[in-house]
């Protein structure tokens, strides 16, 4: 069964069983903005994987880039955890179930996990830093002319983005609002102070002073 259309800027998807069963379970679990933004995390991952000379497995980092957003999603709205370490344990028990070595597991987890802190993952391995970098590509544009405007037109042309910027910060206000707690001292406290009214961020120095401890 292939898993999708003709390589996007030389770049193509995984076509292996776990790849393609990936991409279905995205598929019948999530919307096409967060099927499209992970396609193209994916896609702008590897392409500056290829670019920093990167040697990275392309299964574990499409695996990666296909879950990163997965815990945005209804179901995980009253967990209490941060939105990426569901979608991180989501990954786990889909690349458990396959048997793959515990090791691989552990980099794609890691690599859910913290795709929305900076400054980290790009000293870990390579699927860890990829993803990340993915992520940074498609929603924040950092390094935009790293990647050539022919390269980027194919991507887009493949997996459009419609009115991406708002309906991305619309998918993660509507992912996080339920929990809160769960962005302090991440860049998803910014989400919620700019769409959810009454919002009001953790304060880590007021976290300290008002901490139980006497001195």
């Amino acid at each position: 069964m292939a898993n999708g259309p003709s390589p996007a800027a030389d770049v193509s998807v995984p076509d292996t069983r776990l790849a393609v069963e990936a991409t279905e379970l995205v598929r019948d679990t999530t919307d096409d903005l967060v099927y499209h933004h992970s396609r193209r995390v994916f896609l702008f991952g590897a392409l500056q994987g290829r670019r920093r000379d990167l040697s990275f497995d392309p299964e574990l980092l499409y695996v990666g880039a296909m879950f990163h957003d997965l815990g945005l999603g209804e179901r995980f709205r009253s967990s209490g955890r941060r939105f990426e370490v569901d979608g991180a344990d989501e990954a786990r028990r889909f690349l458990q179930s396959h048997g793959v070595p515990e090791d691989s597991v552990r980099r794609v987890w890691t690599a859910i996990a913290l795709h929305t802190t900076p400054g980290i993952p790009a000293f870990m391995e390579p699927e860890v830093a990829l993803v990340t970098a993915g992520v940074e590509y498609d929603v924040l544009g950092i390094g935009y002319a790293d990647i050539s405007e022919a390269d980027r037109a194919a991507i887009v042309a493949l997996h459009p983005r419609p009115d991406f910027k708002r309906r991305i910060l619309a998918a993660f206000t509507d992912g996080i609002r339920p929990k809160p707690e769960t962005t302090f001292g991440n860049v998803k406290a910014d989400v919620l102070q700019h769409y959810v009214p009454g919002f009001e961020r953790g304060d880590f120095v007021r976290t300290i002073l008002d901490s139980p401890w006497p001195e």
